[in-house]
């Protein structure tokens, strides 16, 4: 096998092709092929995480301190009787930011001014020292150009009007002028767009659609819809495809209609997926085994490549989950009707036959296309009910026949499991319910039962099995791999487990049974949450691709995501790629989209993202309206993350979070001890460490950028917990690890 290049032979052959270069053009040039790409990816992206390497548009890969062929840049002087001097307007922190000289000649429209920002197509030179030297030349103008801003409306007492970002980020607010408020009223979401100019005072926008009251609930979500370019409504032509859309007829299809399989969702669910059943294995051969069948509903019937519904939910990538709606990736007459799989109704179903031994083990499998017919559908809470000893008129008749058979498989399937040794890393979820008026009643733990547990095996072993098959029929698969974590967050988990005595050594090739080992070791200690939270933050973050690396986190070498393809485009590829291999009938994946698989991979892995953070922002929102009537409360927390500037901490009551400023920990100078994630006072007993219990003061919640501001609390002269005096602010040591003052809210949670 060739050898990796090293690091710098990498860096070094970006520098010298500045063009578009991605890890197929740096395998190429290298001579790598066959297992070793996937090192080079491995490779790449710890490059990547230590700062040697960036990003261009469309994947383009250049080295840390290379400007891209392309760039946005900023003019920063511009001399009457003399050339334009440029900066990239992103650089690496730390690292020297560039002058660029701006080529002389026509400029596409005005000639840019200082402070103005224009895209430029960048070319690599040398000044007479031989040192590095950039020219531009101007490909349009950026800085004229209308931003869209999302916003409420404040009207002042003079009359004034002004738009307040709903973006914690923002560093100013924006005047309106009224004939620029399309009506829009005091209060209102709006969203607007910048004007041209440069305004003394603030800058000056536009409404461009006004988007509701913002005292309304729905607005909330509206709000993380909106600024996350999240789209909401589907082209009339996928409209009509999914309006002339008609039940599936048996036909070649296997009958799976008798099989009494049962739907297990949220009690709120609106889109079922997946069905299940299980039976004793009826072979003398597997004493002991199980029968598994898991049904999915058959979207590929209805979804067909490159048509106007395949379009759309391309698009989209995913559904999008909000506590008061779903935008769905399928319009509602398949999203909640026909691909829906509904007690009572005929389904079309592409399903999973699994033989398992009596200690889970996959003994074989089989794909079908199916026709089936749901004998009930349960919640959690009623079939985890039902298995310890509460029935209902629904249950009662099935808790023999099928719950039980479930229930046994499933034991069965967690011997396997606790054998695998995947990583165990709890993170508490909640829930937030709503009322009729929309707005929040409670926030609750969102209850972790063995029904949960029930489901989520079978679907894994599902996803497992439609990866095997497709390398099985040699067919494109579109893999959900979760790499293992770099170099660089194995050091920083090891400097801070070294501050509390614990060694991990290096070299070692970790699995995550190590993690299990170290979470065990600190979970009945002083530092378990901190430990849980900073294990949980070397884990690098899941995503698609037709390239398998495997899956760190579930420890198996092979996985894909098969059994939602009502919320997930991945899932609908890999049908695809099933029908297509198995020779299930129409429907299966196309010539055309193979040779897209790595640019649709990189899409849909950033619409799941771009989702999360949206659902995120929505939930901090709506957080942040729950506990606005809550100010000056005190409230238990944990430190759940450790800044130059202050706290990060979460309510054990809610779940919200928020930001205690360093300005308000009191008059002492902190440092910031990175390794140990913690502020250190001078005062010994004044630290702050992530994972500690404190009590904290709410001073600000704003619903409409979801912050939260707390205080530490401290003991009042009635005994009661308060706050004490203002006293002056903290005083900061000089250097590295200090600082002062406040900065704007921010979190930083990782999901795998």
């Amino acid at each position: 096998m060739t050898p990796l290049p090293t690091k710098e032979e990498i860096a070094k052959f970006l520098a010298d092709h500045p063009g578009k270069v991605g890890k197929r053009e740096i395998a190429r040039a290298f001579g790598i092929t066959g297992d070793a790409r996937i090192e080079l990816k491995r490779l790449l992206a710890e490059m990547a995480d230590q700062g040697i390497l960036g990003r261009e548009r469309r994947r383009g890969l250049v080295a840390a301190g290379a400007l891209p062929s392309i760039t946005v840049i900023e003019v920063i002087e511009a001399p009457e009787d003399g050339e334009l001097l440029a900066r990239p307007v992103q650089w690496p922190e730390g690292l020297d930011v560039p002058e660029i000289d701006v080529l002389p000649g026509k400029h596409p429209g005005p000639a840019p001014t200082v402070g103005d920002r224009v895209l430029a197509r960048i070319e690599r030179g040398e000044d007479h020292l031989g040192h590095a030297r950039y020219r531009a030349t101007i490909m349009r103008a950026l800085s004229r150009e209308a931003e869209r801003v999302m916003g409420v409306i404040r009207i002042e007492k003079s009359g004034e009007a002004r738009l307040v970002s709903v973006d914690r980020r923002a560093k100013t607010d924006y005047r309106v002028d009224s004939a620029d408020l399309k009506g829009a009223l005091d209060g209102e979401l709006v969203s607007a767009e910048t004007m041209p100019g440069r305004p003394m005072g603030l800058p000056k926008v536009r409404v461009r659609e006004r988007l509701g009251d913002m005292g309304e609930a729905k607005s909330i979500s509206l709000i993380a819809i909106h600024s996350h370019g999240i789209p909401v409504a589907f082209p009339p032509e996928a409209i009509r495809e999914a309006k002339k859309a008609v039940p599936v007829p048996l036909g070649k299809r296997e009958d799976l209609r008798p099989l009494p399989l049962i739907t297990i969702d949220p009690v709120d669910a609106r889109d079922h997926d997946d069905a299940v059943f299980a039976e004793p294995d009826d072979d003398p051969k597997n004493p002991g085994g199980h029968h598994v069948v898991v049904a999915i509903a058959d979207v590929a019937h209805y979804v067909r490549p490159n048509s106007a519904l395949d379009r759309a939910a391309k698009e989209r990538g995913n559904s999008a989950y909000f506590p008061d709606r779903v935008v769905p990736m399928l319009p509602e007459e398949l999203s909640t009707d026909l691909c829906s799989l509904i007690e009572g109704e005929d389904r079309a179903a592409l399903a999973l036959h699994l033989w398992l031994d009596s200690e889970g083990n996959k003994i074989r499998h089989r794909f079908s296309r199916a026709l089936i017919r749901i004998a009930a559908g349960v919640h959690y809470a009623q079939a985890q009910e039902a298995i310890d000893g509460k029935t209902d008129e629904m249950t009662g008749p099935l808790l023999e026949p099928v719950l039980k058979p479930l229930w046994a498989a499933w034991k069965a399937v967690m011997i396997a499991r606790e054998k695998r040794e995947p990583l165990e890393i709890d993170a508490p979820e909640r829930v937030i319910r709503l009322g009729a008026s929309g707005h929040v009643l409670s926030i609750e733990p969102r209850a972790r039962l063995d029904a949960h547990r029930v489901i989520e095996e079978f679907m894994i072993l599902a996803n497992v099995a439609a990866a095997e098959e497709l390398e099985t029929k040699r067919q494109p698969c579109m893999y959900r791999v979760h790499d293992q974590p770099t170099a660089t967050k194995l050091d920083a988990l090891r400097e801070f487990l070294r501050t509390i005595d614990i060694k991990l050594a290096k070299g070692q090739v970790l699995k995550p049974r190590q993690f299990n080992g170290i979470l065990a070791r600190t979970a009945e200690g002083p530092h378990a949450r901190a430990v849980a939270e900073i294990v949980l933050r070397s884990q690098a973050q899941a995503v698609y691709t037709p390239e398998n690396i495997g899956h760190f986190g579930l420890a198996l070498r092979r996985y894909a995501h098969f059994t939602s393809p009502i919320r997930r485009y991945a899932d609908i590829l890999v049908h695809r790629a099933l029908i297509r291999g198995c020779k299930l009938g129409d429907g299966g994946l196309s010539d055309d989209e193979v040779p897209l698989f790595e640019e649709t991979a990189e899409h849909i892995s950033t619409t799941e993202r771009r989702a999360m953070a949206a659902e995120r922002e929505s939930t901090d929102r709506y957080l942040a309206a729950y506990m606005a009537d809550r100010v000056g409360a005190t409230f238990t927390a944990r430190v759940s993350g450790v800044t130059r500037f202050g706290l990060f901490v979460t309510l054990d009551e809610t779940g919200a979070n928020g930001l205690v400023p360093i300005s308000s920990l009191g008059n002492d100078f902190f440092r910031h001890d990175e390794a140990a994630h913690a502020l250190v006072g001078r005062d010994p007993s004044n630290r702050f460490s992530l994972g500690d219990q404190v009590k904290v003061t709410l001073r600000e919640a704003t619903p409409i950028t979801g912050g939260l501001v707390f205080s530490i609390a401290r003991p009042g002269k009635d005994g009661m917990d308060g706050d004490e005096p203002a006293r002056p602010g903290p005083r900061f040591r000089r250097g590295a690890g200090a600082s002062r003052g406040r900065a704007p809210l921010k979190k930083s949670r990782k999901r795998t």
